[in-house]
């Protein structure tokens, strides 16, 4: 019998105190971070939900392989475990550990990347597009319509808009030296991209003769969307599934700190074998040798057990329908959301919801704000915060001010998450009183992490 009730696959074995603030004291905590969430100290947040990467819990078996890796700085025996490991559901020739995963983009798009080259996606991330436009290159950002749309219910809304980037290719042939498409992806919302758009996108780079790379860090709640919403899928495995998303392309970047459930972590994984010496040499000047990246031995062996782990059916069905508990209850109550739900994440549409708050005062921010401040709920902005300020300097308004809600991997329970319910209904029902913001100052370049704000009057 299927019953109604999610219960999480696993029990609890460790816990950690959440500290209980007063609003008062996370009015003044926000105040002096500059009303910039990721200024925060941690143990001033009751519900961390700035972001699902390195957050989650580990597994007994993943903390038992950290006792058993080995520490070498050459040939340790913990490498060959996590190449296998990455081989065994990503079969690249090569496989080349970073400490996490914009390491993987900077050494990748290093090599790629400079002045007159675009590098399409179907939308880059935010360290994603600053690592292409550091070299000079252009990110170019080819979803689907739908992709741009809060209220779409296209099941696959993180798809490449395959006609576009054959009419882009053609224009601009020999300046584009990969094309590069986000499982799932996460500046959309986290949102799924289709296995028959990865077909389709693979066959129109290689009738171009441009190598097509995954961002691949939410690779396996991507494929389960595929089992469960592609028609021909649903009786697969996840890890074929996979298996044949990589079988498409030509390399991959990868945060481990997503799916593959570490707390550190990355890799780059290619075909080409003088692109991949190219990689290795850089890796050796900014990370360390290539049989560790960066990382500890202890780190490559959890992240060989987490990629055992996270393919498991049981895990997944649980990870998306917790993710789609909190959308759902959020949906019931009139708050709005980018729908369909996606896998790590529900995204509040903070344009919808303050209709009175220009985009270039930053809807999105102000409402994470608010969320802080009433109950100690910590967002992350994707909106024109994140991709409002051009390469020129210049300023517009993104296509869509969200606030991500990004669940943890095996961290919170149906309560917490009952009660982060709570937290949006009672902000929502005040959301005509909040009033926008400006930046303060704020860097160059990924403003977001750093920049400092203060209410309009």
């Amino acid at each position: 019998m299927n019953f109604r009730t999610i219960i999480e696959p696993f029990r609890i074995h460790s816990v950690a105190p959440l500290r209980m603030t007063t609003e008062a004291q996370r009015r003044d905590a926000v105040a002096a971070a500059g009303y910039n969430l990721f200024g925060l100290k941690s143990d001033d947040v009751m519900i961390d939900l700035l972001t699902d990467s390195g957050t989650g819990a580990m597994s007994r078996d993943q903390w038992a392989a950290i006792q058993h890796g080995d520490e070498s700085y050459a040939g340790s025996p913990s490498f060959e475990i996590f190449k296998d490991a990455v081989q065994h559901l990503f079969p690249f020739t090569h496989v080349i550990p970073t400490h996490q995963g914009r390491a993987a983009e900077k050494i990748i798009f290093t090599a790629l990347g400079g002045s007159g080259r675009s590098i399409p996606n179907n939308t880059h991330f935010d360290t994603t597009r600053a690592n292409v436009e550091y070299t000079g290159a252009t990110a170019v950002d080819l979803v689907i319509a739908e992709g741009r749309d809060p209220a779409s219910l296209h099941p696959f809304k993180g798809n490449m808009d395959v006609a576009r980037l054959d009419a882009f290719l053609s224009e601009h042939k020999g300046s584009v030296p990969a094309v590069f498409i986000t499982l799932t992806n996460n500046s959309g919302g986290g949102q799924p991209v289709s296995l028959a758009n990865l077909r389709e996108t693979s066959a129109v780079c290689k009738q171009h003769g441009v190598p097509l790379f995954l961002d691949a860090c939410r690779f396996a709640e991507n494929a389960w969307f595929i089992r469960e919403r592609e028609a021909g899928q649903q009786d697969r495995a996840v890890a074929d599934i996979v298996r044949e998303i990589a079988s498409l392309a030509d390399g991959m970047t990868m945060s481990a700190k997503k799916d593959p459930m570490g707390n550190i972590g990355g890799w780059l994984a290619l075909n080409d074998d003088a692109l991949a010496e190219q990689c290795r040499n850089l890796l050796i000047l900014t990370e360390g040798f290539p049989t560790y990246g960066g990382l500890a031995g202890r780190d490559l062996e959890a992240l060989a057990q987490g990629l055992k782990e996270v393919v498991d059916h049981d895990y997944l069905r649980y990870r998306i329908r917790s993710t789609a508990y909190l959308g759902d209850a959020l949906i019931q109550s009139g708050v709005p959301v980018m729908q369909p739900i996606g896998g790590h994440a529900v995204y509040l549409d903070a344009r919808a919801l303050l209709p009175h708050i220009d985009p270039l005062h930053y809807p999105g921010q102000a409402l994470a704000v608010a969320l802080y401040e009433a109950g100690g709920v910590r967002g992350c902005e994707i909106g024109t915060v994140m991709f409002g300020k051009q390469a020129d300097g210049s300023e517009c308004a993104a296509a869509m001010d969200l606030v991500r809600l990004a669940i943890p991997r095996r961290t919170y329970t149906q309560s917490h998450i009952d009660y982060v319910i709570e937290v949006c209904q009672h902000v929502a029902a005040t959301a005509k009183d909040l009033r926008g913001l400006n930046i303060v100052s704020e860097p160059k370049q990924l403003r977001h992490f750093t920049a400092r704000f203060a209410p309009r009057n």
